[in-house]
């Protein structure tokens, strides 16, 4: 591990696998001053009830600062405590006790260490929540621009992994815009949900807190800007559950993304490659190599985070009041299962704002099979006169003798004498013209456009109302 890497708490791999601004929100320092920013804010909303002395608060905000603890102490201890709040009060405490003895015995005053920890997740996953924001924007961005300018890119569309029929390059970018606009609508959503104050004190009820717990609960939410739910969620994980299924369906739809322009990389496609740069995707020994590197992180993000969002549904099944492993269990995989996202979505981001189209390689493979992928029009443009089985048994016989001579088809379909009779060569040109068999494709892609045009309205008269 590099002196940065121990520095931030992250592994010589996880700058490869998350964003830098994700390993930033997630690194230790950070989990620990937003757990100390719940503790700051507790005594302010506090001092505001009288529960403690007013000027006990300046000591306590002032020592917290992750800079005054100790973390490779604090990581030691948590081992036998069974949690990082426990030490991290003890630590808080002498600091402030150093500075003012009276100011120290109201430290985490009412409080459990599981509001600590769960509110100080709360506000990293607020911080996390801008960062994904950002990059969806971002990504969404890039699609639509690849949708519009490749709307009529006609491609072959492949089912099972062969030719199917034409398609376009802008239905298959307005595909993954559509998908990355709900996922936009979900990440709005969970805001009001997760992003909810945790407080309870011991066992949910604030009883340490007589009569003034409701009160210095809305302060302390005012006070860190965080939604006053209806009563403390200790052994309810459906919020953290929630971002976690959430972030497990971006995950699909990148990793999804990823697999489809890794295949249209193959050598033997060609059709579209990542964006080209000094030391990307390159080879330790061959050096004609250019491998799909961003599409590998997201492929790799999209294997792993369906496991960890199963760990976080198993572990909703928690025991009364406090659980025995369930919330333990979410600690270190619900900031996986975000730092994982957060670097498939910048991948795939850049990615799509620097994909390499080669529309002359998309038309070579639509010839690739002499016609044979136009056999559907052909079929059905004769099925209006002989009948649809008649006709497909025709066109399929049609293809096999195209497909073991090397003929083209339009070939063997213009020296076939039932053919002739129906449809004139002119009309068999065209119905072999795989740019006249996109069907809906354009409609398909403008509806996703003025849908992507409207949510940037919507946004831009959201962020003008929350300025005025």
């Amino acid at each position: 591990m590099s002196d940065g890497a121990a520095v931030h708490g992250y592994t010589l791999t996880a700058p490869m696998s998350a964003s830098a601004g994700m390993l930033a929100i997630f690194s230790d320092q950070a989990a620990v001053q937003r757990m100390l920013d719940f503790e700051a804010a507790l005594a302010r909303a506090e001092a505001v009830h009288g529960v403690i002395p007013a000027d006990a608060v300046a000591p306590i905000a002032a020592c917290c600062q992750v800079a005054h603890m100790d973390l490779p102490a604090l990581a030691q201890a948590a081992t036998a405590a069974g949690n990082l709040a426990i030490p991290l009060v003890r630590q808080l405490t002498a600091a402030v006790l150093r500075q003012d003895a009276d100011a120290g015995k109201y430290v985490h005053w009412g409080a459990t260490s599981q509001d600590a920890i769960d509110t100080g997740l709360v506000l990293q996953l607020r911080d996390a929540f801008d960062l994904i924001d950002a990059d969806l924007a971002a990504l969404a961005g890039a699609l639509a621009g690849l949708a519009r300018a490749h709307r009529d890119t006609t491609m072959v569309g492949r089912t099972w992994m062969q030719h199917a029929l034409p398609t376009s390059l802008g239905l298959k970018m307005a595909g993954c815009l559509d998908a990355l606009m709900r996922h936009q609508q979900r990440m709005q959503e969970i805001r009001h949900r997760a992003l909810a104050l945790q407080f309870g004190g011991a066992a949910g009820t604030l009883a340490s807190l007589g009569d003034k717990g409701l009160a210095v609960a809305a302060s302390l939410a005012r006070e860190l800007g965080l939604s006053l739910p209806e009563l403390p969620w200790h052994t309810q994980r459906d919020r953290v559950a929630e971002v976690a299924t959430v972030l497990g369906l971006l995950t699909g739809t990148l990793g999804k993304m990823a697999r489809d322009i890794s295949l249209l990389m193959q050598t033997d496609v060609g059709e579209a490659a990542e964006p080209a740069a000094p030391g990307r995707g390159g080879s330790s020994t061959m050096p004609h190599k250019r491998n799909p590197v961003g599409c590998a992180i997201a492929l790799t993000a999209a294997v792993r985070v369906p496991a960890l969002v199963s760990t976080m549904l198993s572990g909703m099944v928690q025991e009364h009041e406090r659980a025995l492993g369930g919330w333990q269990a979410e600690w270190d995989t619900l900031p996986d299962i975000v730092l994982l996202t957060s670097g498939a979505l910048r991948q795939m981001r850049d990615v799509a704002a620097g994909l390499q189209v080669d529309a002359k390689r998309m038309a070579a493979n639509l010839a690739l099979t002499h016609g044979l992928i136009m056999g559907e029009s052909v079929m059905l443009a004769l099925g209006a006169a002989i009948g649809r089985m008649a006709a497909h048994k025709l066109v399929e016989q049609a293809s096999a003798q195209a497909a073991a001579s090397g003929r083209h088809l339009r070939d063997v379909l213009g020296s076939d004498a039932e053919v002739f009779r129906h449809l004139s060569p002119e009309a068999l040109d065209k119905l072999l013209d795989p740019a006249n068999y996109r069907g809906e494709a354009g409609a398909f892609i403008d509806r996703v456009l003025a849908r992507y045009q409207r949510s940037l309205q919507e946004q831009s008269v959201e962020t003008n109302e929350w300025l005025t």
